[in-house]
């Protein structure tokens, strides 16, 4: 059996070998790029579904927009382009031509006029569409979502983490009045956050960017913040209010009731598959991928024990009606028969890949009109009997979905820590890491200086911070509340 690498010996390591053992992912020969593999796509799957609905809900349409944006649109917002200038990846030529040796090369006669990039993030080229879309205040608000991939260039990757192209989706929307966008920006933001606790089981915290943190070209991002078993915080979603400053960029204007135009308030909002990053570290354990019910593409795995065919027969007539009874619930299941693979295998196999219940049942256990069900969060065992097994089934996969977010949470309450000078800030971070509460000035000065200092930076500034007078373990300047620190993904 192969020798796995445990968490608390290499995190980096550890994490890399659960992604192989689940079978959810692979680096591809395009550096910085990642196969998405059939398992790890079908969590995708399930999010998107999810959060589709979500959004869906919320009012928002889905679109599409071309993945190549001319150069000259991101020209158009000055802070925009400084942003993202370092990542972009640029299409200069549309043609190839065959050499005298046999090879392909670049056609130098084919250059393109203006020359274009692949898209890091899409409001440039929708705001260009909004123009056309956007008249009168009756076209208001206008509420567009895109399923898409993104290129933005990495030089240090990580698979789900951060790979130089990756999935997302990105919500643009137009709004009359400003305060109509803001709250656009805040509900989005609650939508991630209930997302990530109620399905992903994963506790964030919700706050606002500091303006050296924030997205290129908002006034505010809002974002949610997870803390990652290793202690590292993890920007899991975002969501930006932007104004006026792509609406002026682009001339987009609208004629409100009385006629008089005015210049539309934008906002966009964003995750993705880095959510599987996420959720890979804030569960799982030395044995593999631990999931939550909500999102696993498996959530019941049953296994039969048997010798002969006429006990797989058995079980098997056994287990349909046990399946068609949890499908009836809404609850996806895996009868592996599989006559190539030992009971023990399968086990291990399941383990790895998170798969939240494991039912194993044999010729005794059909005699006794029982089975037994092991749930993979806390590796516990139980004999159950038959009769209701589908109903425990059920209870079970909301009890383990319960009990990840409530240990994750009392994971976070561990490692949260308020200091109140600097020496103590460096003292927590390098032997307890985690979230530290600490006061800070204000100033990008002392933020940045703590950034060079100990490569930990101000993650939020808590929706919930209350007001309190103190000083910025830095500077000594007086502060009025405190932001949390980590270092991070």
């Amino acid at each position: 059996m192969a020798k796995y690498t445990k968490r608390a010996d290499d995190y980096s390591k550890w994490y890399n070998e659960i992604i192989e053992r689940a079978d959810l992912a692979e680096h591809s020969d395009v550096r910085g790029c990642m196969v998405i593999k059939p398992y790890g796509y079908a969590i995708w799957e399930n999010m998107k579904s999810i959060l589709d609905d979500k959004f869906k809900k919320a009012g928002h349409s889905n679109a599409y927009f071309p993945i190549f944006i001319p150069k000259s649109y991101l020209n158009k917002e000055a802070q925009h382009v400084d942003g993202f200038a370092k990542e972009c990846a640029v299409v200069t030529h549309y043609r190839l031509k065959n050499t005298e040796d046999g090879k392909l090369s670049v056609d130098p006669d084919a250059k393109l006029e203006e020359e274009l990039i692949v898209r890091p993030t899409s409001e440039t080229i929708i705001w260009n569409s909004f123009k056309n879309w956007i008249q009168s205040y009756r076209d208001l608000p206008l509420k567009i979502n895109q399923w898409a991939n993104v290129v933005r260039w990495e030089m240090r990757t990580r698979l789900f983490l951060r790979t130089s192209e990756f999935l997302w989706q990105e919500g643009h929307t137009a709004h009359a009045k400003e305060a109509e966008a803001i709250k656009e920006a805040e509900q989005m933001l609650h939508v991630y956050a209930d997302f990530a606790e109620q399905y992903m089981g994963m506790p964030v915290i919700k706050g606002t960017k500091t303006e050296a943190e924030r997205f290129a070209g908002a006034i505010e991002t809002f974002c949610i913040e997870a803390l990652m078993q290793d202690g590292k915080a993890l920007q899991a979603g975002t969501s930006h209010f932007l104004g006026q400053n792509f609406a002026k960029a682009f001339d987009v204007k609208f004629a409100d009731k009385e006629g008089k135009l005015e210049h539309v308030w934008a906002t966009s909002w964003g995750v993705s598959t880095r959510l599987i990053g996420g959720l890979i570290m804030t569960h799982s354990d030395d044995e593999g991928l631990v999931l939550p019910p909500k999102l696993a593409p498996i959530q019941v795995a049953i296994i039969p024990i048997f010798k002969t065919e006429e006990q797989l027969a058995a079980i098997t007539e056994k287990v349909d009606a046990l399946k068609q009874a949890l499908s009836e619930k809404g609850i996806s299941v895996k009868f592996d028969d599989d006559e190539n693979r030992r009971p023990g295998w399968k086990f291990a196999e399941y383990e790895a890949k998170g798969v939240p219940v494991r039912v194993a049942i044999g010729p005794r256990d059909l005699e006794n009109q029982k089975a037994e069900v092991a749930r993979r969060d806390n590796k516990t065992k139980e004999v159950v009997d038959w009769n209701g097994i589908e109903d425990y089934i059920e209870k079970l996969l909301n009890d383990i979905q319960d009990n990840l977010i409530n240990r994750a949470k009392e994971f976070r309450a561990e490692k949260t820590t308020s200091v109140d000078t600097y020496e103590e800030f460096k003292k927590v971070l390098n032997e307890k890491g985690g979230f530290i509460s600490a006061h800070w000035d204000g100033t990008k000065e002392s933020e940045l200086k703590i950034k060079e200092e100990t490569k930990a930076t101000i993650r939020c500034i808590p929706l919930d911070s209350v007001k309190e007078e103190g000083t910025c373990i830095y500077s000594g300047k007086p502060s009025t509340q405190r932001v949390l620190f980590a270092k991070a993904y």
